[in-house]
């Protein structure tokens, strides 16, 4: 059952209360960011071009044409996708889910994201379910029928948080409970907390409002005038303070509305002397789910560790180019290749180089390496679009 219970209650590092304080790792960065960065250009961006942060340019964007939205059915259609998964986990069979969309632009990453995300959590679902129903066979086979396993009916999110055993947990209540929490990977008895934190919540409300309008002002001022030199700081700023506001400001709201108690998004990823440490501790709801239905069943089935590892990383990068691709309207490889790429990486860093010359790498690797990719998409979207 370690399989199917895997997660406890505990804070997210950045969190004021948990307790962390290692943040090593940050001052490598910092070494990296003054060689490879160049202060003048920000000087020369404000000197030359003004301040081009306008807010209702970027609602001005999504009011002009509502007809290249996502359509509001795609997502209105999930719901029937957890409703069959409900359906067919009573009726004791599989689920499979085909994900297939076509959008475009942002609206197009945000609606391929959901589905996308949507596909894991009823894969993990089934799964859960299909190993509950394997050990309740089990039990039925050695035990009399008077003491076979007992059922509780009552489901996560009652009061009390009532302990539930499969196959009550096969409710609408529970999985849209799961559908909705911070996490990818089902269990029957998620880890509550005792109550809704007010002052918590609305730090992490403004934390949300703030850093987006920090990010979208950061496009608006550096990335038309600097295009040619994308390679620079203001693209890695950009994923470091989405890194924020997603996994800890957005995803701690979400689980502090839901009293999930499980706020492990992520672990020090910033200490990493590693590429693969890297790689298992920056996302943490995806590496569980990898290592829970992809990874070990794989060794499970006579699969050695680096023929697992290096499907791991494979599957990632078919996601990584299918979130980007499709959205674009364009298959150009780029952000597979760029994941596929960290396999030699990994082995010349963790070969030749150890402490803080290996962090050094991992950080020159986030600031070089995913500017180069993104640069290679808005070319080739700028040739096909506006070009020609």
């Amino acid at each position: 059952t370690d399989k199917i219970n895997m997660t406890s209650l505990q804070e997210s590092l950045l969190s004021s209360n948990s307790g962390y304080s290692n943040y090593r790792g940050v001052l490598n960065w910092c070494v990296v960011m003054l060689v490879l960065s160049n202060a003048r250009l920000v000087l020369e961006n404000l000197i030359k071009y003004g301040v081009l942060v306008d807010p209702i340019q970027i609602i001005s964007l999504f009011l002009k044409d509502p007809y290249s939205w996502p359509a509001l059915c795609l997502i209105i259609v999930s719901n029937v996708f957890i409703m069959a998964a409900l359906y067919i986990e009573r009726k004791l069979s599989v689920v499979r889910i085909v994900l297939s969309c076509g959008c475009v632009s942002v609206g197009g990453v945000l609606a391929l994201s959901v589905f996308t995300i949507l596909f894991l959590k009823l894969y993990s679902y089934r799964d859960v379910n299909k190993w509950c129903r394997e050990i309740r066979h089990a039990k039925a086979r050695t035990l009399s029928r008077s003491h076979s396993c007992p059922s509780v009916h009552k489901a996560n999110g009652t009061t009390g948080y009532t302990h539930v055993i499969y196959p009550a947990n096969l409710t609408h209540r529970d999985i849209y409970y799961f559908i909705f929490v911070p996490t990818l990977c089902y269990e029957l008895n998620f880890p509550r907390s005792p109550r809704i934190r007010k002052r918590f919540l609305l730090r992490r409300l403004l934390e949300m409002v703030f850093l987006m309008q920090l990010i979208l002002g950061l496009i608006q001022q550096v990335s038309p005038p600097l295009l040619p030199v994308l390679l620079q700081v203001p693209n890695h700023f950009i994923w470091l303070i989405f890194f924020y506001w997603y996994f800890h400001s957005s995803m701690n709201f979400v689980a502090e509305l839901m009293q999930f108690g499980d706020r492990e998004f992520y672990r020090d990823w910033w200490n990493s002397e590693t590429i693969p440490y890297f790689w298992s501790n920056w996302n943490i709801p995806v590496h569980k789910w990898c290592l829970r239905h992809f990874y070990k069943p794989m060794l499970v089935k006579g699969v050695n560790k680096l023929g697992a590892q290096l499907a791991v990383f494979f599957l990632s990068a078919f996601f990584h180019e299918y979130l980007v691709s499709v959205p674009l309207k364009m298959f150009r490889l780029w952000a597979f290749l760029g994941m596929m790429a960290q396999i030699p990486l990994a082995y010349f860093v963790g070969r030749f180089l150890r402490g803080n010359y290996g962090n050094a790498a991992v950080w020159m690797s986030l600031i070089i390496g995913q500017p180069i990719a993104v640069l290679m998409y808005v070319h080739d979207y700028y040739v096909l679009r506006c070009v020609l």
